[in-house]
């Protein structure tokens, strides 16, 4: 069990630092940044650190775990991102999205 909650975390660590990237070039992107800047720069490191902790991982659990798991992780913190920081409000479908998405990963760690 602990070593799958491992892999999980790895897998959370990878999405969040994953949207950090993203969000770092999106904002070098519509402030007219080329590629030679370190807004660029920043958004690339940060790739490849997910790279790490992806690798780290599967090497606790398997790729399909670490798939759905990342994948959900992702869904929920951008929708957590788009509430606290963009004002977006969580209607019905989002909450029911948000409820299927905690199920996966109940059901992922439940029967793993």
């Amino acid at each position: 069990m602990l070593q799958n909650s491992a892999g999980y975390l790895f897998a959370l660590a990878c999405a969040l630092i994953v949207i950090l990237g993203d969000t770092i070039l999106k904002l070098a992107a519509e402030k007219g940044h080329g590629l030679p800047s370190p807004h660029v720069a920043a958004g690339t490191v940060l790739y490849a650190v997910s790279a790490i902790a992806w690798f780290l991982a599967m090497r606790h659990i398997s790729l399909a775990q670490a798939g759905v798991a990342y994948t959900m992780f992702s869904l929920l913190a951008l929708c957590a991102i788009g509430a606290v920081f963009f004002g977006e409000t969580i209607g019905l479908r989002e909450a029911l999205g948000i409820l299927c998405a905690i199920t996966a990963i109940v059901l992922l760690v439940r029967f793993t």
